[in-house]
């Protein structure tokens, strides 16, 4: 997060009152999205368990193209920059890939599961 070096000496208490209400919203809706987060990694996870017991591939281009289009498409329905939407989705997709990698290795290792 980033300050102004202005002060809010000067700041009308309704405008100082009207940020911290929003403030509180934003910080409101970045729990949520963390919540959110660790629930698609636990499902994320078991889909990780299921392709390595069936030998499948960490990776499913088709179904990661697939999801990219629909993504795109709620972020234009939502005003959000589709753009950034993507890249979001690539940042989270690689981690999962990740984890389906690490959760494979540890099967064809028989190694014990651990951490994330």
């Amino acid at each position: 997060m980033t300050t102004s070096n202005t002060g809010s000496r000067d700041v009308d208490p309704a405008v100082r009152e009207e940020l911290a209400r929003l403030r509180d919203s934003i910080d409101n809706i970045d729990a949520a999205v963390v919540h959110m987060l660790a629930e698609r990694f636990k499902c994320t996870q078991q889909v990780g368990h299921l392709k390595a017991r069936h030998q499948l591939p960490p990776a499913d281009p088709a179904r990661e193209a697939r999801q990219i289009a629909r993504l795109r498409a709620l972020a234009e329905n939502a005003k959000l920059d589709p753009a950034f939407a993507e890249k979001f989705l690539n940042f989270i997709v690689a981690e999962v890939i990740r984890h389906h990698e690490r959760i494979a290795d540890e099967a064809l290792n028989g190694a014990t599961p651990g951490g994330n």
